[in-house]
């Protein structure tokens, strides 16, 4: 206690530490809004990360469409693209 009296009659020591709340707690950039920021950052970079997998997906189907009968088949299955004399029925599981 005879420790931290002197230290609380110390005008540097208040002035640090009412500086050091003011910048932890009331500032634009407080603890808060940066742990705020830290997760929106984790989100995007996970987002990242799928949209990497989504991009790999789609050079890889656009490799395979340079084959004609793979072109064929990918356009009846993804697209529902029918002959002239032909009809579809899309059946849903509702």
């Amino acid at each position: 206690m005879k420790k931290l009296l002197p230290l609380l009659k110390n005008k540097f020591f208040i002035t640090f530490i009412v500086f050091s709340g003011y910048l932890i707690f009331l500032d634009d950039n407080d603890i808060f809004y940066i742990l705020k920021q830290k997760e929106t950052l984790n989100q995007l970079k996970e987002q990242n990360k799928a949209m990497k997998v989504k991009l790999e997906h789609t050079r890889s189907e656009l490799m395979k469409i340079e084959d004609l009968d793979y072109l064929e088949a990918f356009a009846r299955q993804e697209k529902f693209f029918k002959r002239k004399d032909e009809d579809i029925f899309v059946i849903t599981n509702d």
